[in-house]
């Protein structure tokens, strides 16, 4: 399928070469000035030739100058965000032009088209939408525009760390969220074999982004997988339009009285420039760079307490801090596969402990320093006023922390797109290939595991762990020192963090791809096992839409088509490399080589009806979309929305939507061992020849089983005999065959604007419906027997006899959320603004168990306020802005727990240059500096602070 996509981007290119010769003739300039109504120039007024493509726009000077090659008498159409849009008929180019454009409170009229693919009124969407234009995105306290998404109406935007954040809406949240999905000028950003796309990283710099259009909640009947839970698209400014060279810089401080880091310097860069050639050809360079700091994460909650049966319930002394089955959310080693028995006699009693091995702290694994380094640039031809053809590329290159089942220090991880595109008034036709590389980048789990196994396998530290607590308790110890003690004994040599030995076989661990600690599978390499996260991918996508409108005439009319291919290269520790045998595909390769390149793919198509009656007051919207994974059935997602407005400005809306999601790359094809325990993929061909499907049983299960047995065992039965008296215990997993994840969606909504435009209304209320949740489900699998036989259980007993699988699969239950969320901004006082949005999510309990948690991890209660003039003074402005969001619990592989309630506050002062054609920003934040986490073992988040300063000679 590659060698189709070259055709298409090589059909594409030879007719751009015949097109490239039309419209050659004589061009002639229009030149004028636009002003206020207090006759101040106005720059970044768009003028547009009416019914054509045709366009430029103002410059600081409210000037502007525009090439065509129409037949006049012409009309000109003026524009502009906060100005009533005005048309003047020219009837020469030597007419003299001087208009002015009055000021216009509405708050809500704005043009939108994620919601529907074509352009409508922001007030008529068929669905709640949210839009960001440049104004507001520089009016933005927050450090970045991208961060301006987590004070969006019904929006929660995660941290992982400070270069990447992680959008979601309507519950369900993830730190890697496959059902978010982020567009920028139409390209999918996603990093293929990862999965989702990696925050901002590819995407627009401060000086080349024009504005942010959000769809909360599902969206894949227009937009196919991976947007069941929204859409963010975003949208560059255009060369023709935005020209001349801009500079931004930026430079601050975070980590201030931060007891895991000092106070930390940041800094940021970027240039923009942009040309267009007598308004036919057009080039767009980008380029930024950011060093800074990175959130520590080190928040060590136990997720193992005594009390578990996992723990050691019987002794509340091994309770708390002195807990030695603990598993702490930011310590890595110390998890159920590295959970060893111990056996002692105490008080004359023989009993079986639970011990953890010690591991290591997140924060000594990982190097805080991150960097972000974009680089885009673009040509653009005009073949005619309604036709443009462009070639668009893209890189980034980051670090940072990544969280899937465990977390992923991201290092010099890059991710590339190239884009064709040809663009009609009425049709486009895209394609774009996005390549990922992983870089040096390496999971923390086997990292920490490796580094201990390397000082001693489990069997080994166990007997020296045990021969030690066994001796501390003989001399009278109290048990918890005796327990500290023999940790003590058991840890003694091995490599501590600060250390020049830590820092070489961490090193060593890290150049190593295969993370078995038993054979490493290089030549020469030390007897560990590694850490390598080493991914290689590419996706490759061909679109094309088209407005039939005007053929049909009766309603409007819309189609589109879509094809994408992901292309994964196995390495031997990630993925399925199905060429080769069963009994190998779980051998590593050898250093730098890969297997053969494994296909997954998906088309689909959808049309889109729209029709309006009584006189535009009841707009009916339907479209259809069918899409097709060769591995699953064919999937229709059809959506129905009306929009009542029985009154200007007035608009009432339902809709009704189905949505498909299928698996990702990750969660159909992964084949990942990560300390002893196997993550893989849930197609049925992963299966095939293991058993992890039907012939495993579930790890809660084998939890309550082994304390079961270890009970016994301590009241005098035989191993053997104490296992096969409580085989009832264990639970045969059956997981199903993987299909695809559904949701029925149901939302109404209002929006409004009223008293005179100075107040805008928007509010929305949802009901979903989930099928087939896809989650992660962790089983044993018996070695060369089958569950339910006596040779099944008993190989329960040691870990040595199953293997261990974290099976990605869909949940048994159906699961509904519902949801609400309320937005209101009012022009209270001549330039003064005030904004506040509530949403409230709730999932429905179905009250049954399900043979994996699915989640919800979304607070009840999130608000915004927000009050800002941005010109307060002359040349001076202001906007504050606080959150705050509901303590809620925290559901995933990685860590479960609370998560606080939290406020934070951020706020900018910006002042105008006009001499240097320049703005100076000031702000910062959470500037009360609240230290607070996100999510379960995520990053401690405090206060930050900057000064931003833009150059932009011409235009905004």
């Amino acid at each position: 399928m590659k060698n189709l996509y070259t055709g298409v981007l090589l059909l594409v290119s030879l007719l751009l070469l015949p097109l490239a010769a039309i419209a050659q003739g004589n061009l002639v300039e229009i030149t004028g000035t636009v002003t206020d109504n207090t006759k101040q120039p106005i720059p970044g007024i768009t003028v547009t030739i009416k019914n054509t493509a045709t366009l430029t726009s103002t410059n600081n000077e409210g000037i502007f100058t525009l090439r065509t090659q129409a037949t006049f008498p012409i009309t000109l159409v003026f524009s502009g965000v906060g100005f009533e849009t005005r048309q003047l008929s020219v009837l020469s180019p030597e007419s003299k032009i001087s208009i002015e454009l009055d000021t216009q409170n509405t708050l809500l009229n704005e043009v939108v088209v994620s919601a529907s693919r074509v352009e409508e009124r922001i007030l008529q969407s068929p669905i709640s939408i949210e839009k960001i234009d440049i104004k507001a995105i520089k009016d933005n306290p927050a450090p970045t525009f991208y961060d301006a998404l987590d004070n969006v109406k019904g929006v929660q935007l995660l941290t992982s760390s400070l270069t990447l954040k992680v959008p979601n809406s309507r519950g369900f949240n993830v730190p890697n969220n496959f059902r978010f999905m982020q567009l920028v000028d139409g390209v999918d950003v996603q990093a293929a074999t990862l999965g989702v796309p990696l925050g901002n990283a590819i995407g627009p710099t401060e000086l080349d982004i024009q504005s942010m259009e959000i769809t909360p909640g599902a969206a894949s009947a227009l937009y196919g997988m991976n947007a069941i839970n929204g859409l963010a698209s975003l949208q560059t400014r255009d060369p023709f339009l935005h020209q001349g060279l801009s500079v931004y810089l930026r430079n601050g401080v975070n980590h201030v009285n931060d007891n895991d880091k000092d106070a930390s310097l940041f800094t940021e860069a970027a240039l923009r420039y942009a040309h267009a050639f007598n308004n036919k050809l057009a080039v767009k360079v980008n380029g930024s760079y950011f060093k800074g700091t990175d959130w520590i994460s080190n928040t060590l909650t136990d997720q193992n307490p005594y009390n578990l049966v996992t723990g050691n319930p019987d002794y509340i002394e091994l309770s708390g801090d002195n807990n030695p089955a603990a598993d702490l959310w930011n310590n890595y080693g110390d998890e159920r596969n590295n959970r060893v028995a111990v056996t002692a006699t105490v008080d004359g009693q023989p009993h079986t402990f639970n011990v953890s091995r010690t591991g290591y702290l997140e924060k000594d694994l990982v190097d805080p320093t991150v960097t972000n380094a974009k680089l885009d640039g673009g040509l653009y031809y005009k073949l005619k006023d309604n036709l443009q053809a462009s070639y668009v590329y893209r890189y980034g290159e980051m670090d940072g922390t990544f969280q899937r089942g465990n977390k992923i220090r991201l290092d010099g991880a890059t991710v590339q797109n190239h884009k064709v595109e040809l663009k009609g008034e009425e049709f486009y036709v895209r394609a774009y290939t996005s390549i990922e590389q992983t870089g040096n980048s390496y999971n923390l789990k086997p990292l920490a595991d490796n580094l201990d196994l390397t000082h001693a396998s489990n069997t080994t530290w166990r007997n020296t762990f045990q021969a030690a607590l066994q001796s501390e308790i003989n001399s009278g110890a109290p048990l918890a020192r005796a327990f500290a003690d023999a940790r003590t004994a058991a840890d003694a040599g091995r490599a501590e963090p600060g250390t020049p030995e830590f820092n070489a076989l961490k090193n060593t661990i890290i150049g190593i791809n295969n993370w078995d600690h038993a054979n490493s599978g290089i030549a020469g390499a030390p007897a560990t096992g590694g850490a390598w996260l080493k991914q290689k991918s590419a996706l490759y996508h061909v679109e094309t839409q088209y407005d039939l409108s005007k053929y049909v005439k009766v309603f409007d009319l819309l189609a589109g088509a879509d094809y994408r291919q992901y292309l994964v290269t196995p390495d031997g520790n990630n993925f399925v490399d199905f060429s080769r045998p069963v009994a190998e595909r779980n051998q590593p390769l050898a250093d730098g080589t890969f297997g053969k390149k494994q296909e997954y793919e998906k088309y689909g198509a959808f049309v889109q009806v729209t029709k309006r009656f009584f006189n535009d007051r009841l707009k009916f919207n339907a479209s259809i979309r069918a899409d097709r994974n060769p591995e699953f059935e064919t999937k229709f997602n059809p959506r129905v929305a009306v929009v009542y407005s029985p009154k200007e400005n007035h608009n009432f809306r339902a809709s009704f939507q189905n949505g498909f999601r299928f698996p990702s790359l990750f969660e159909a094809l992964s084949f990942v061992n990560n300390g002893n325990v196997r993550r893989v993929g849930g197609l049925p061909r992963v299966n095939e020849g293991i058993g992890f499907l039907e012939n495993s049983y579930t790890l809660t299960s084998l939890d309550k089983f082994t304390a079961a047995v270890n009970a016994a065992v301590d009241g005098g039965a035989t191993q053997n005999e104490a296992a096969l008296a409580n085989r009832n215990v264990l639970v045969v997993a059956n997981l199903p065959q993987m299909k695809p994840e559904q949701i029925n969606s149901f939302e109404i909504g209002y929006k409004s604007i009223v008293h005179n435009n100075r107040i805008s209304l928007d509010w929305d209320a949802y009901y979903n419906i989930y099928n087939g949740f896809l989650g992660q489900v962790e089983v044993a699998v018996p070695k060369n027997a089958t569950v339910g036989t006596d040779a099944g259980v008993l190989a329960m007993l040691t870990r040595n006899q199953q293997d261990r699988y974290r099976v990605f699969t869909n949940a048994g239950n159906t699961y509904k959320s519902f949801g609400s969320s309320f937005g209101i901004k009012y022009n209270f006082y001549e330039d003064y603004t005030g904004g506040l949005n509530v949403s409230y999510n709730e999932l429905v309990s179905n009250g049954g168990q399900d043979i994996f948690v699915t989640a919800f991890n979304t607070p009840k209660w999130v608000t915004n306020l927000t009050v800002g003039n941005r010109k307060v003074f002359e040349n001076i402005g202001f906007t504050v802005t606080g959150r705050w969001q509901d303590a809620f619990y925290w559901e995933s592989t990685l860590a479960n727990g609370d998560v606080p309630a939290y406020f934070t506050m951020d706020a900018q002062v910006n002042i105008k240059i006009p001499s240097l054609f320049a703005t100076a920003k000031i702000g910062g934040s959470n500037i009360l500096n609240n230290k607070y986490y996100q999510y379960a073992a995520g990053p401690t988040i405090g206060g930050l602070y900057y000064v931003a300063l833009t150059f932009e000679p011409k235009g905004l």
